[in-house]
């Protein structure tokens, strides 16, 4: 249940963004008991994944067993057609069984990674990883990290600016730094729980121009840089260094996409001293450089 308002909710229509046309299928259309006892009627069978542009498979309680062969078949079709195919949690052991992961590397929910990389041993289980971007096959990491990955999708496709404005509708950050490591106590940097971290996160990110460095940060949480640094990670799973680069590389993809500013001037209001240093962050960290990802992604202010 908790997998289909997910991507229900990510792929919800909204007002002056991209119109997504969104729909559930199933091998078998008419009442589906979900993992709540509650029935969910499904009226779309097979035959709509033949037209999808992106196809999920979601977890599903008997993902031990393989699913049909007719569901299979349609798995490897939409690939075979060109289209995006992607799962998360224990939907990953549904492309598995189609042979799309095989020769790639993906994810799954950590508690059943060691059992997807014994049975299909031709894939590069990657048990830390929110999501594994392998091109036209994507995976993403359990229970919420299908946020992660559907935001993650959606970046990819339209850009930052419409993940952003999607995370921002739905109270989630936009993105996460860090591995599934973070289910055991790290909350998104956005929903630090500790006040006095929280309040420096908040003056951090109103101050994104300025240098930052991980010692001033310290200094208004009113603790030592070692102390600083360790409880920064235990609440949040990233390093303060961390944060702040994926911090000020979202900024400059918002601006990249929404205004017509020359790169050096992105570059000095999200805290690089030169287009320079943006550039070599960006290539480093998203793939491209920043007047490429402009290129693509580039929407009316």
């Amino acid at each position: 249940m908790l997998a289909v308002g997910l991507v229900a909710e990510i792929f919800d229509p909204r007002p002056g963004l991209p119109a997504f046309d969104f729909a559930l299928c199933t091998d078998r259309p008419g009442p589906v008991l979900t993992d709540l006892g509650v029935p969910l009627t499904v009226t779309h069978g097979l035959d709509r994944i033949a037209s999808a542009d992106l196809v999920i498979a979601l977890p599903w309680a008997d993902f031990r067993t393989p699913p049909p062969a007719p569901v299979l078949d349609a798995l490897h079709a939409a690939h075979a057609r060109g289209a995006l195919v992607a799962a998360y949690c224990v939907g990953a052991f549904a492309l598995a069984a189609a042979g799309l992961l095989d020769g790639r590397r993906a994810t799954t929910h950590w508690r059943f990674a060691a059992l997807l990389a014994g049975r299909y041993p031709g894939t590069t289980v990657d048990a830390d990883s929110l999501y594994a971007d392998e091109g036209q096959v994507v995976t993403g990491a359990g229970a919420a990290a299908g946020f992660d990955l559907c935001l993650h999708l959606v970046r990819r496709e339209h850009g930052a600016a419409v993940a952003n404005a999607v995370a921002r509708d739905l109270v989630l950050p936009s993105h996460r730094e860090g591995g599934q490591s973070q289910y055991l106590a790290a909350p998104a940097p956005e929903d630090c729980q500790d006040e006095r971290l929280a309040d420096v996160l908040a003056w951090a990110r109103a101050h994104l121009h300025e240098p930052l460095p991980v010692a001033e940060l310290a200094r208004r949480a009113l603790m030592s840089r070692r102390s600083f640094a360790r409880r920064f990670t235990a609440a949040t799973g990233t390093t303060p260094h961390a944060w702040l680069v994926n911090l000020r590389l979202t900024a400059a993809e918002e601006l990249l996409e929404t205004t017509d500013l020359p790169v050096e001037e992105i570059a000095h209001r999200v805290g690089y001293g030169s287009a320079a240093v943006l550039r070599e962050q960006f290539v480093r960290r998203r793939g491209v450089p920043p007047r490429s990802y402009r290129r693509s992604f580039t929407r009316a202010p």
